[in-house]
């Protein structure tokens, strides 16, 4: 019985695969002509890929250089730079885990740990700036926050009033009490 069923088995594949082996070899051909204009598509993009790729690793080493001299001391060494921006966009994404292990990295090649936490520190002032959809928005602060930990955000002193500039007039401010023993004011 099994040998029957073999055999139909064998007949009706070899009677399929005759077709279809006639098939592939027929449109082999086509798929592997490609026109000239997915060619020139893919050449221009893989031209603007290679320049972007050259201008960002022109601005990455810019930023190594500007951090080497604005910083003072170890946190200024590029492998401390790189390693503790990381740290820094890793903690903004919730990565923690991976944040840790970097930290561990950061603390091996001798770089301070107070700086990770003063630029973190920095990078929460800017929360309302950092835009996902704007590219190297969050790379850009951290950077910012990593050359200049005490750095403020254009916002809070753009919303602060001048002093004496409206025209209408503003009230005193109430008298502190002083420290030292009462006297009677002055006539």
């Amino acid at each position: 019985m099994r040998r029957r069923v073999l055999q139909v088995r064998n007949r009706v594949l070899r009677h399929l695969a005759v077709p279809g082996l006639v098939l592939l070899l027929a449109a082999g051909p086509s798929f592997a002509q490609s026109g000239d204009k997915g060619q020139q598509d893919q050449s221009k993009q893989g031209a603007a890929n290679q320049n972007d790729v050259a201008k960002d690793n022109q601005r990455k080493v810019d930023e190594f250089v500007e951090a080497a001299q604005v910083i003072n001391g170890p946190a200024g060494n590029p492998e401390c730079v790189w390693l503790g921006r990381r740290v820094v966009g890793l903690m903004y994404r919730d990565d923690l885990d991976t944040a840790f292990r970097h930290v561990d990295l950061y603390d091996r090649f001798g770089c301070p740990g107070g700086h990770i936490q003063a630029a973190f520190r920095c990078l929460t002032r800017f929360l309302a700036e950092i835009d996902d959809k704007v590219k190297n928005s969050l790379s850009d602060h951290v950077h910012a926050c990593w050359i200049n930990p005490n750095a403020q955000p254009q916002a809070t002193a753009a919303a602060a009033p001048p002093a004496n500039s409206g025209a209408a007039p503003q009230a005193s401010p109430a008298p502190q009490p002083s420290t030292s023993p009462q006297q009677p004011p002055a006539k």
